[in-house]
């Protein structure tokens, strides 16, 4: 499973010509995102 997992971000750097540091960015943005969609709907 971890194998494929690699496989898909591999093609996903390659097909969107992402760094590594960007896969991090992309990566944080998306659960602050959703982070701030579950505080404000079920905690506030």
């Amino acid at each position: 499973m971890i194998v494929m997992h690699k496989k898909y971000i591999d093609q996903f750097k390659k097909n969107f010509n992402v760094s590594n540091y960007g896969l991090l960015w992309i990566s944080f943005l998306k659960g602050l995102i959703l982070g701030l969609i579950i505080y404000h709907f079920f905690i506030k």
